[in-house]
């Protein structure tokens, strides 16, 4: 089948085994994305808390990004979390954000209450997020009963309904807790009017199939209760699942996921919020979603928390579409020389870059061919000749790293002067 090197289809030019056996639109068009990194994504321990500039403009760039609602923090835990917390729900509604805000908080009136003082000032709705430990073994530590769990729950969510917000009701370590002591807590929270209930992977215990079968179970609780309540699943990366589960979770039925921006929370973190949306975005099911933005939210972040994303992290890492090995630079080279950009950013990538605002590079080094260099050299306007190339290349093989900018012009220099 002759194909044309340009306006190309994907299925023409790749096979997806992504699809096969897909049945329709696996996940549902109307999921959401709850961005915790001002909150979870926090507790990391070797994050600094972003001063509130930082936090207003990533506030600005979640919801350039299409994230539907985001958790600014816990308010009761002292006046500056209060006041930051006040700042950025009067900046959502200030500048009338396409974004929600939620607030984190114990299963303690004491805690809902700043909540209530904080809607009430900045003239906009907060979702409360009220959380309590529910598995046996934070039970034994905590010498806590069910009816004790229980009762606390009840009074947090009736304090928030009652004054008129939603509640999201949270059982920490969700998947280590007991089936009977589950049924008993979802029921409690929706008989007092939770509009949510989060389900959260607190250690990063769960595998795909304990995602699975958790929802399936809180499902069959919520259908049983005759309710219209949503589910949230909320993941941890101590077993390097995080982002899998995610995606599993949205599968199974869960319609809201949380995430964190490089994955930054507590021990070894969160769900990675950008990698998600990649994935989605890749999926097809953001199709209208401009996620051009997304390096951007990534790097604020990073700046704000003090970060430093590894070379090879997927999307934003220094690496993730920089290559100096001679073949693959050849294929990206031939693609392009067909006038052909989308097969230029998907013949050695399996995320195009341009996508999120990014573009392939290529790089010269010690496993470089001579396409390597005069790719490099006409990018920057410089005329190769054959014997330049070679003087370039044979410094490259010479060492055992990528060239840097200055290594090349010096060799293009000591080129020059050796030909005057």
């Amino acid at each position: 089948m002759a194909i044309a090197a340009s306006g190309t289809r994907p299925t023409e030019l790749i096979y997806d085994w992504n699809e096969v056996g897909r049945v329709g639109r696996v996940i549902p068009e109307n999921i959401g994305f709850f961005d915790e990194t001002l909150r979870d994504g926090l507790q990391n321990p070797s994050v600094a808390d972003p001063n509130i500039e930082r936090k207003l403009k990533l506030l600005h760039l979640m919801a350039k990004i299409g994230i539907q609602i985001a958790d600014v923090g816990l308010p009761g835990s002292s006046q500056r979390a209060f006041e930051d917390v006040l700042r950025m729900c009067r900046e959502v509604a200030d500048n009338n954000l396409p974004l929600r805000v939620a607030c984190a908080g114990r299963t303690v009136v004491s805690d809902i209450t700043p909540m209530i003082e904080i809607s009430q000032r900045a003239g906009i709705p907060v979702e409360i997020y009220a959380f309590i430990g529910s598995s046996p073994i934070r039970q034994l530590a905590e010498a806590w009963d069910v009816d004790l769990i229980a009762q606390r729950s009840a009074a947090a969510i009736d304090a928030g309904v009652k004054a008129g917000l939603p509640v999201a009701y949270v059982t920490e370590d969700t998947t280590r807790s007991r089936p009977e002591v589950l049924a008993t807590l979802f029921k409690v929270a929706i008989d007092h009017g939770a509009s949510r209930l989060c389900l959260c992977d607190t250690v990063g215990h769960a595998t795909p199939d304990g995602v699975r079968n958790l929802i399936n179970f809180t499902r069959a609780i919520v259908a049983g209760a005759g309710a219209s309540v949503g589910i949230d699943w909320h993941g941890h990366n101590d077993r390097g699942l995080a982002l899998e589960n995610a995606i599993w979770a949205l599968q199974f039925g869960a319609d809201r996921v949380h995430g964190t921006a490089l994955g930054i929370g507590e021990r070894v973190g969160n769900a990675a919020m950008e990698l998600i949306l990649l994935n989605m975005k890749l999926l097809g099911l953001l199709e209208h979603q401009d996620l051009t933005h997304l390096l951007e939210y990534c790097t604020t972040a990073a700046q704000a928390v003090g970060w430093e994303v590894p070379i090879n992290y997927p999307l934003v890492g220094r690496d993730a579409f920089r290559t100096a090995t001679g073949v693959h630079a050849a294929a990206i080279i031939k693609a392009e020389s067909k006038g052909d950009a989308w097969m230029a950013d998907r013949i050695y990538s399996g995320v195009p870059a341009g996508m999120f605002g990014r573009k392939q590079e290529i790089c010269v080094g010690y496993m470089s061919g001579a396409s390597n260099v005069n790719y490099w050299l006409r990018q920057r306007k410089i005329e190769p000749s054959k014997e330049l190339v070679d003087a370039i290349l044979a410094k490259a093989k010479a060492t055992d790293h990528i060239l840097s900018e200055e290594e090349i012009q010096a060799a293009i220099e000591l080129h020059r002067g050796r030909q005057a």
